[in-house]
């Protein structure tokens, strides 16, 4: 099974081009079953079927997995024996027709505009690398990318003549994204200044450097958000995904085509957006006072 296993992450790595980050979360999770399978004395992954499957995934509830983890480690499992099927290792894979367990549907934490515009004013601009965040945390929010895409972003995919930046996203998709006026400004600051000053001799192609030169890790920007949430005291958990929600979140606010935010954000199905049609409570009661005639009534009276 290891040499397979091996076999299966130079195939994600070479031929499918996942993120260092999908890597790492298949890697943790197959390990995690195989473990499972040496646990039960099952030495061949052919002796695996529907039965086994279901004793893991009883086995992930006993030791109090939560279910989009326990979803998460059996889309893993899934991606590995559509490997074998493909490398006809296997006849019939048994994660086919194993059910992941109903998820709770719900809505999306975001950050009002006052909130965002504290956040992104938070960097000190006098050094490097608050130059840098200022940058990293204007091009989230304005773009609306996931981290694993913009810690992978080089020079050469940024165009800040067009405000337009390349992206690769998942499954090796590439799409080009917008930014506004403020994020290509904090870039240009931080690619004239800053950048310059965290760059090492031996150089490196990276859009965003730690202060070593080299590229800044996925976890290093969760710990930037993390301090800068500190610092201007939201009572919310932000990382880089709550970013995202707010960039989706406010363009529909705005009023833009739920396909148009579709296509921005990357997202395969048009229903992976669909949960983002929530408005916030402010604008919903706009809607709501200026739609509905009874509500305009109730309104008028009011103000008399």
């Amino acid at each position: 099974m290891q040499q397979t296993f091996n076999k299966y992450i130079n195939y994600l790595e070479a031929e499918k081009n996942a993120s260092p980050y999908t890597v790492r979360n298949y890697t943790n999770d197959l390990l995690g079953f195989f473990d499972f399978l040496r646990a039960k004395k099952i030495s061949s992954l052919k002796e695996v079927d529907r039965h086994t499957l279901r004793g893991y995934l009883s086995h992930l509830v006993e030791q109090s997995f939560a279910k989009p983890s326990i979803a998460r480690k059996l889309s893993a499992i899934r991606s590995f024996y559509r490997y074998l099927l493909r490398e006809d290792m296997i006849s019939a894979s048994p994660a086919a027709t194993t059910s992941s367990p109903k998820l709770d549907r719900r809505l999306p934490s975001f950050l009002t505009v006052e909130e965002t515009v504290r956040l992104l004013e938070a960097p000190d601009l006098a050094t490097p690398q608050g130059q840098r965040d200022r940058a990293l945390l204007e091009l989230l929010y304005a773009s609306g990318i996931r981290v694993s895409e913009l810690v992978s972003l080089n020079l050469e995919q940024i165009n800040l003549d067009t405000n337009e930046i390349r992206v690769w996203g998942k499954g090796s998709k590439e799409r080009m994204v917008l930014i506004g006026e403020p994020a290509a400004h904090a870039l240009s600051v931080y690619l004239s200044q800053g950048r310059p000053q965290l760059l090492s001799k031996k150089g490196s192609n990276a859009l965003f450097l730690n202060r070593y030169g080299g590229r800044l890790p996925v976890r290093r920007i969760q710990k930037i958000l993390e301090k800068y949430a500190r610092l201007i005291n939201v009572d919310k958990r932000i990382h880089p995904h709550l970013l995202r929600h707010t960039f989706a979140t406010h363009l529909l606010d705005g009023g833009a085509d739920l396909r148009v935010v579709q296509e921005l954000l990357g997202h395969a199905q048009l229903s992976s957006t669909q949960i983002y049609t929530h408005v916030s409570q402010s604008h919903a009661r706009k809607i709501y006072l200026s739609a509905h005639p009874m509500a305009q009534k109730e309104a008028n009276d009011n103000k008399q």
